[in-house]
C-alpha cells in the first residue's frame, strides 16, 4: 500500500469514497489446454535481413506458458529464437518439425502460408 501511489499517477483527487482507481493493469488469459490452442506455423522472411524463421502464432494463455513452449521447440530444433508479442520465433526452416512436435503433444497445429 506504501507504493500505491505509483500506480495512481495522473490521478490527482476523488472526492467519492467508493471510486476504485483504474491502474490499467491486464488481466493475463489463463491458458488452454492444449486440445484448445489452435496454433499455426509459418515461414516468414519479412524485415529478417532476407534470412527466414519459423513463427507460431496463436497461442492462448501465458506469457510464462508461452515462453515455456517457445523453449522446448527451440531445445528440440536445435535452433536460437525468442518469444514476443505473443508469437514463437525459431531461427531457420523448422515448419514440418514443429508442427509434428505440437501434434504430438496434443495441440491443434497446421502450417499456414504467410
Amino acid at each position: 500500500m506504501a507504493q500505491d501511489w505509483k500506480e495512481r499517477l495522473g490521478v490527482v483527487y476523488s472526492t467519492n469514497p467508493d471510486f476504485n482507481y483504474d491502474t490499467n493493469k491486464e488481466q493475463e488469459e489463463e491458458t488452454l489446454p492444449p486440445q484448445q490452442q489452435n496454433l499455426r506455423v509459418c515461414l516468414d522472411k519479412k524485415a529478417r535481413k532476407g534470412k527466414s524463421v519459423t513463427l507460431i502464432t496463436g497461442f492462448v494463455g501465458t506469457e510464462e506458458d508461452l515462453k515455456e513452449l517457445g523453449k522446448f521447440l527451440k531445445l528440440k530444433c536445435g535452433a536460437g529464437g525468442s518469444v514476443k508479442d505473443s508469437e514463437i520465433i525459431v531461427q531457420g526452416d523448422f515448419r514440418e518439425r514443429i508442427n509434428q512436435m505440437l501434434i504430438e503433444k496434443g495441440y491443434k497445429s497446421k502450417i499456414s502460408g504467410k
